[in-house]
């Protein structure tokens, strides 16, 4: 399951990845838009501006948009930053590798096994899925805007 954060994060990356090319979105437009707490919001929009997926803007016309295109931020990279490593096991995470403490031998490990194919199959999806990519399917469905 996801946090909060992360699913948050994903929203707001929908709605400013929808936005016209050049325009910046209110970080209150988007917080009223998806009833996400404004502070809380604002938190994750920094993690995101951080990570060089947005930039922001001041002024009349200021607010978040996208630094990097749409189609090169993959769910993955969103994931990872708001979730840590994503493998279910401490010896098969790529960047936070550690042998589980009551491993005798990884080589013939059933459980790194059988958790080595469940991940490397969401690590493929994850990792190959894009912000635009799913615009572009149509897979935000369940991110319709609250009524104000």
């Amino acid at each position: 399951m996801i946090s909060n954060k992360a699913r948050y994060a994903f929203r707001a990356l929908l709605a400013i990845a929808q936005a016209p090319v050049g325009e910046a979105l209110a970080s209150a437009e988007i917080a009223r838009a998806y009833a996400i707490p404004h502070k809380y919001l604002e938190q994750i929009l920094l993690d995101l501006r951080k990570a060089g997926i947005l930039e922001s803007r001041r002024g009349k016309s200021g607010g978040y948009a996208m630094l990097r295109p749409a189609d090169t931020v993959t769910f993955g990279e969103v994931l990872r930053l708001f979730e840590g490593p994503l493998a279910p096991l401490p010896c098969l995470s790529r960047q936070a590798y550690r042998s589980c403490e009551d491993c005798v031998d990884e080589r013939s490990c059933v459980l790194r096994r059988e958790f080595a194919r469940a991940y490397d199959a969401s690590r493929t999806v994850l990792d190959s899925r894009t912000i635009a990519a799913a615009l572009e399917d149509g897979l935000n469905d369940g991110l319709e805007r609250r009524s104000a």
